[in-house]
């Protein structure tokens, strides 16, 4: 069953994408931002920042949730790549409603994101230099 853990969390990872791109659109529409204009209210501002800043998350994220996984471990990639979902959750929703307040998500994101790259690239190196 571990080994299922890093494809959950990649497929959450694809719904959390897909929701901030939904909110995206519904905050157009109630803001009046005609597409392709990216700003002009600020409320709207914040709600396209947490798409973009989850989408660069996301391109770095899921590249180490998976070397994690293949070289350390399945389950604890999976246990980490769910504290970043959580660290990112948080920080949508607090970053929609203050810039101010997005801190504490991005610091759990970027935490979850840095064991998991660091964790993935000391065992790498290790195995090459056992030569395995």
């Amino acid at each position: 069953m571990p080994e299922y853990f890093p494809s959950i969390i990649t497929l959450l990872t694809l719904f959390l994408l897909l929701a901030t791109g939904i909110l995206v659109g519904i905050a157009r529409k109630k803001f009046n931002i005609k597409a392709p204009a990216t700003t002009g209210n600020d409320d709207f501002e914040r709600v396209f920042r947490v798409q973009m800043n989850t989408q660069e998350a996301a391109l770095i994220f899921l590249p180490a949730l998976w070397l994690f996984s293949i070289y350390v471990n399945p389950l604890w990639a999976g246990i980490a790549g769910l504290v970043w979902l959580v660290g990112r959750v948080y920080y949508a929703i607090s970053y929609a409603r203050s810039a101010a307040a997005r801190g504490p998500g991005f610091v759990i994101s970027v935490t979850a994101f840095a064991v998991l790259a660091v964790g993935a690239s000391i065992s790498i190196a290790l195995k090459i230099i056992a030569g395995a």
